[in-house]
């Protein structure tokens, strides 16, 4: 009877010990399969400094480069979108941040300010003059862009 006791408990522990080794490679295996993609146009601050207000379209363009969309509701406007998204094991990619820098122009073709729209609480913000613009057609075009915008990578399976 003992016997069967030693073999029941021998058994226990393995189990504890498989099971335990199970949940720390699928603990280990959230860190370690994790993919961020940036996809668009990601800027940084000191490109930005190089297209102050009075810069001409050519310079923008030099700079910043061909931008990815452009309005003419009222006035020339340049729309650099970017977007970036993470990604972990094989679950679907979840948007962690999107943007829209926009280059606004007078009628000479200088630039007339700059803003860096993103979503905050749910509503378009300009992170440069941290404000929430009121409404207006380029307010709804950018509105649209951040919330219809969806970044699908293609990815092998």
């Amino acid at each position: 009877m003992s016997e069967r006791r030693s073999h029941t408990a021998i058994a226990r522990v393995l189990r504890l010990a498989a099971a335990a080794s199970i949940a720390l490679a699928a603990a280990s295996c959230g860190g370690g399969f994790t993919q961020n993609y940036s996809h668009g146009y990601v800027f940084d601050e000191a490109s930005l400094e190089q297209v102050p207000p009075g810069s001409s379209q050519e310079q923008v363009l030099l700079v910043l480069g061909t931008p990815s969309t452009v309005a003419t509701v009222s006035g020339e406007v340049f729309y650099y979108i970017s977007q970036k998204a993470q990604r972990t094991a094989f679950l679907e990619a979840k948007i962690t941040d999107q943007r829209v820098l926009a280059v606004y122009f007078s009628q000479d073709r200088r630039v007339e300010r700059i803003a860096n729209y993103g979503l905050k609480d749910g509503k378009v913000f300009d992170f440069i003059s941290r404000t929430t613009p009121t409404g207006g057609a380029d307010q709804n075009i950018v509105r649209q862009i951040l919330q219809g915008a969806q970044f699908r990578p293609n990815l092998p399976q």
